[in-house]
């Protein structure tokens, strides 16, 4: 279904399609058989303000550094297909951006084959994690891969976890081993997603509650 490969609900579908034909793209079909793109139509030539030019550069140097191999070489060929369309105004852009990334901290972190994991979240695939804990030790794991989260010195893999029952973040350099099954998850990527957020946005709310709770409790022994 289109929703669930765009990973949005189907009254989003319906909406963007009307939102589309009332700009007149020439689109057929009805809700719930499907539809069809005009083949005389052409999209726009690509249009970008130097502000969403510097976006793209920034998040390009971001991945370039950050990223796996695939993931670091793919970032800077869309760089170069930018490149090749931009008007000459904006070359400078790319070529002495006004924008730098962090470089991350260790640049030799081992771990998970990440390209191998986001291949299973794209396909909806289960896996079989070997995983060493925080205390060290080693643990095995099927889980439903939802997102890869990114930061200056880690990587994690945010993911169901059929043992605990429940949405766990693991470590990429901790990962020693995964296997990629041959099962499907059996619920859609997007819902996943929204029941993580939902339980991310609980937990924060419960830690907020907490600290409350300590600062008025000390603040009550202090008088």
């Amino acid at each position: 279904m289109l929703g669930d490969e765009l990973e949005v609900s189907i009254r989003t579908v319906y909406r963007d399609i009307a939102h589309l034909t009332g700009q007149r793209v020439p689109i057929s079909g009805e809700a719930g058989v499907g539809y069809v793109l005009g083949g005389e139509y052409d999209m726009p030539p690509l249009a970008l303000l130097p502000v969403e030019l510097e976006a793209i550069v920034l998040g390009v140097q971001w991945v370039a550094a950050h990223g796996d191999k695939m993931l670091a070489r793919a970032a800077l060929d869309v760089l170069a297909k930018v490149a090749a369309v931009v008007p000459e105004l904006l070359q400078p852009l790319i070529n002495a951006p006004s924008t730098a990334a962090k470089q991350p901290l260790d640049v030799s972190q081992e771990g998970a084959d990440t390209a191998n994991l986001r291949a299973a979240i794209r396909t909806g695939t289960k896996l079989r994690l070997h995983y060493r804990d925080q205390q060290g030790e080693l643990t095995e794991r099927t889980v439903w891969p939802v997102v890869l989260g990114y930061s200056d010195i880690t990587c994690m893999l945010i993911a169901w976890c059929e043992l605990r029952q429940g949405f766990r973040h693991f470590r990429t350099d901790r990962i020693h081993a995964v296997e990629i099954l041959d099962e499907q998850i059996e619920e859609p990527r997007y819902r996943l997603l929204q029941r993580w957020k939902a339980q991310r946005t609980s937990d924060l709310a419960k830690i907020t509650s907490e600290a409350g709770d300590r600062f008025r409790h000390h603040a009550r022994r202090r008088r």
